[in-house]
């Protein structure tokens, strides 16, 4: 059985964009993970690209989507801490992991975060 998990942030730049790759790294053939953003930039972070390419993930291939480029039901609906930035999303199930931005971190915050959004995404994975 596969299991539709979608990230969402702001910006779908970043933390969202993360956590989808890890989902899918992670999760095999088990899990379809996606991301989206309220208000979506455009564009991966530089930094989100260099410091996945880090750890064997590349996401120079990803695109910043809008929530609308998104559809059907989920298992999981998982939002990164954007308060209200990130409407309701219809999900079996829903979690904010209320992670701080990294955007303008230097390298060692981001990286923590990174590493964080990694572990948050294996146990969600495991308990679905």
């Amino acid at each position: 059985m596969t299991h539709r998990v979608l990230f969402v942030c702001v910006e779908n730049s970043n933390r969202s964009q993360m956590a989808e790759a890890f989902a899918r790294l992670h999760g095999g053939g088990d899990v379809e993970a996606m991301s989206a953003g309220s208000k979506p930039s455009g564009r991966i972070n530089p930094k989100a690209i260099r410091v996945m390419a880090e750890r064997g993930v590349d996401l120079s291939t990803h695109a910043s989507k809008s929530l609308d480029d998104v559809s059907g039901e989920f298992d999981a609906v998982i939002t990164m801490g954007c308060g209200d930035d990130c409407p309701w999303v219809p999900a079996k199930r829903r979690e904010d992991w209320a992670l701080p931005d990294p955007r303008d971190m230097d390298d060692e915050g981001y990286r923590a975060v990174r590493d964080g959004i990694e572990a948050r995404v294996k146990t969600l994975l495991a308990s679905l």
